[in-house]
């Protein structure tokens, strides 16, 4: 039978407690989340199809992977794993909070976050031994750290339908979703850059909340303010550096997701004009 040793570590304190999936310690400081890892299944290109599990108490939640200004983003320290070369992260398509007018962006009870493990030796099981960082808010936010230790070696290759069903919660792509042109114009501003982005697609229904993001970790990007007339959705953010400094914007790496009530969109990349 696979063992798993799965821990949870409320940061600043100095006891941590151990638990196996969905069964905490009675003893012990009672963490308002449980995880576990599902093994998924074996695919063609030779990569594995696995998720981590999320599931949280009443009340509280954990945040997407661009949390919002108010959030603590989610990371993931792979260092340790073994026969493991990369690994991509499907987030689920999350939800829109706001609390006291604050917006945040994240999920609440149950989460299955799918990756696509790439091993350095295919014929080889991967250990998936890694540390997930992650925010938990209800009345206060905590910072929290998830020890994973499991050994995927089921060789399977049937697809496990909680993975299937969260990679089917993801945003559309541009495709999908009938993205016509994704367009952004950059102009200095006293902190740093104004990025202004417009879009031309479908509705996404209700309230449209977009994200913008950047592949430069340094940088904090602002609420954008949207808006949308027609068929052309206009959404504008600050970018800072965190460190005051000077930096540049390689559009083709600018990830814009629009969050709408009927679905999302994930829009990788956008031209000058």
């Amino acid at each position: 039978m696979l063992k798993r040793n799965i821990s949870i570590l409320l940061l600043g304190l100095t006891h941590i407690v151990a638990f196996m999936p969905f069964a905490l310690a009675q003893d012990t400081f009672q963490a308002p989340i449980y995880a576990d890892i599902i093994q998924g299944w074996d695919v063609s290109d030779g990569r594995r199809i696995s998720a981590v599990q999320l599931t949280l108490e009443p009340g509280w939640k954990t945040y997407w992977r661009a949390p919002g200004s108010s959030g603590i983003p989610p990371h993931f320290d792979w260092s340790q794993a073994e026969n493991l070369a990369q690994v991509s992260i499907k987030w689920p398509t999350p939800k829109v909070f706001f609390d006291d007018g604050v917006q945040s962006i994240g999920y609440k009870n149950k989460v299955v976050i799918p990756m696509y493990l790439t091993p350095s030796k295919i014929d080889k099981p991967i250990r998936l031994r890694a540390t997930m960082s992650l925010g938990l808010c209800s009345e206060v936010c905590i910072p929290y750290e998830i020890k994973i230790d499991t050994l995927l070696n089921a060789p399977d290759t049937k697809p496990t339908p909680a993975i299937v069903a969260a990679l089917a919660d993801g945003p559309y792509t541009r495709e999908e979703a009938g993205v016509q042109t994704a367009i952004c114009k950059l102009r200095p501003t006293e902190n740093g850059m104004e990025i202004n982005a417009t879009i031309k697609l479908p509705h996404t229904g209700g309230r449209e909340i977009v994200i913008i993001e950047t592949n430069t970790k340094e940088l904090w990007v602002s609420e954008a303010h949207t808006n949308r007339k027609d068929d052309t959705l206009t959404a504008v953010s600050e970018m800072i550096h965190v460190n005051k400094g000077s930096f540049a914007i390689d559009r083709s790496s600018v990830r814009i997701t629009i969050i709408g009530k009927n679905y999302a969109v994930d829009i990788q990349g956008c031209v000058a004009s």
